[in-house]
């Protein structure tokens, strides 16, 4: 028989893999950050835009879906965090929607602004869209500033009731003010980098375009390594927010993530597996100027390493959205999902999710069926 515990877990694994599935297609991203760097000329520019803006609606989609998820199967993070840390996600989602705007105006007849500007916006996409959505993960393990009125949550419905409040008037933006945060920002912001590199050498059809990209994996690998690196061995060996199984207590514990690993032996394999990958798709591109299909490694890797390193945050009795001002409001899988009801009805739902990903793939292949050049641009009458 399926428990209310079971669908808990089963919910906090589909947010985990669609947080993997985003981190993965924030290539787009980290593409449109290196667009004045990686091409010199205008062809240049157009044909390494082309190739971004028809995969943009795939990360725009994945992160829409992440939130609504959230907000369906956990809607007290979605009400604490979002309502309390507004300045980090009306930063994150602004920066999104002039992405949006930039690759369907940049290129319309009667662009009063020129396609200079539209593709500024694109680069402030690309480094504030990544580099926030890292830090706001990285509060997962180090904490934020909040506290539950549990009292109200009770009375939910009540006029005048609150159930969450922030206790830092920054709202979100103290998380910069620690380090630990800054590096799996940086770590999320050159992996967006590394894989955007990786997806022009398999993408495109321009000689010079290849041999620049392939510098640049290395030029971005090499930073995303080390910050991820810093990152994980911090967590590691730092203090977690560890939850008492019978009471519901919220203690401190050492090294609760490392142990979260040891206890769970097939979620660190994978992990490893995972990182692995990635590193096989950067350093493989980078020292094998024939191959070129270490996006599909890397993007593979990372997609399974960020699922695993989510579920670590949430799993074993850990709180993965922590109150560092009060330790009794942090967040668990038991105490913040929606009711048993709410969650089987949506994991019937979920059991579309296949097919969803199946179409993703036939698109991306029929997309892809040959590598992208000039000359398909000034055929293609949907030219961005």
């Amino acid at each position: 028989m399926i428990t209310y515990e079971f669908l808990q877990n089963y919910w906090w694994f589909i947010i985990s893999l669609l947080g993997g599935l985003l981190v993965f297609l924030l290539f787009v991203q980290g593409g449109q950050s290196m667009i004045n760097s990686i091409s010199k000329t205008e062809d240049e520019k157009k044909l390494v835009i082309n190739a971004l803006g028809r995969k943009w609606e795939y990360t725009f989609t994945t992160l829409v879906t992440f939130g609504g998820a959230f907000f369906a199967s956990f809607p007290l993070f979605y009400a604490t965090s979002f309502g309390g840390a507004y300045w980090v996600w009306m930063l994150l989602l602004f920066s999104f929607v002039v992405q949006a705007v930039s690759y369907e105006f940049q290129s319309k007849p009667g662009n009063v602004f020129g396609p200079k500007t539209y593709r500024s916006f694109l680069f402030f996409n690309g480094i504030i869209g990544t580099f926030v959505l890292g830090v706001a993960v990285a509060t997962f393990f180090t904490g934020s500033e909040f506290t539950i009125n549990k009292v109200n949550l009770v009375s939910f419905g009540t006029a005048g009731n609150v159930m969450s409040g922030w206790d830092n008037p920054l709202h979100g933006l103290e998380a910069l003010g620690n380090l630990r945060n800054w590096c799996l920002g940086l770590a999320v912001l050159f992996l967006a980098r590394t894989m955007a590199s990786l997806f022009f050498v398999n993408r495109l059809d321009h000689d010079v375009l290849h041999k620049r990209s392939r510098k640049y994996t290395l030029y971005n690998g090499v930073p995303f390594v080390v910050f991820f690196l810093a990152f994980l061995v911090w967590t590691l060996v730092s203090d977690g927010y560890a939850v008492n199984p019978d009471t519901q207590e919220v203690y401190m514990e050492p090294y609760k993530y490392l142990n979260n690993f040891i206890q769970m032996p097939v979620v660190l394999v994978l992990f490893l597996l995972g990182v692995v990958s990635v590193l096989w798709g950067i350093f493989g591109t980078v020292a094998n100027k024939s191959f070129n299909k270490g996006i599909w490694f890397a993007g593979a890797g990372t997609v399974v390493a960020v699922t695993m390193l989510l579920l670590v945050a949430g799993y074993n009795h850990t709180a993965y959205y922590p109150s560092y001002t009060n330790l009794q409001s942090s967040l668990t899988v038991q105490n913040s999902s929606s009711s048993e009801f709410t969650l089987t009805a949506m994991s019937i739902v979920s059991l579309l999710v296949p097919f969803v990903f199946a179409y993703i793939v036939y698109a991306w292949r029929a997309l892809e069926g040959k590598k992208l050049k000039l000359e398909d641009l000034n055929k293609d009458g949907h030219a961005y």
